[in-house]
């Protein structure tokens, strides 16, 4: 995950909806299934994916009345710590 990228996206949810993302999510991981992608193609698509859903909490947090910077951090927080585990 890159945060600059969460980052990013959380901004387009702002402006726009997060409707859009979840479209988004849904069509990469339909183009997971095809057969004829490389490793390194599906790799890029996951991280993709990882980064709009991380967008996605983001976004809820911040819903919660926390604000971006405080959002991003409580987010990787937790992603570090379960990496950690």
């Amino acid at each position: 995950m890159k945060l600059p990228v969460i980052k990013h996206l959380t901004e387009f949810i702002a402006e726009n909806d997060s409707d859009f993302v979840l479209e988004t999510i849904e069509t990469l991981e339909s183009l997971t299934e095809v057969p004829s992608l490389k490793d390194e193609e599906l790799d890029v698509i996951g991280e993709l994916i990882s980064n709009m859903y991380g967008a996605i909490e983001v976004n809820s947090l911040i819903q919660e009345g926390m604000s971006q910077k405080d959002a991003l951090n409580s987010f990787m927080k937790r992603v570090l710590g379960s990496i950690d585990k």
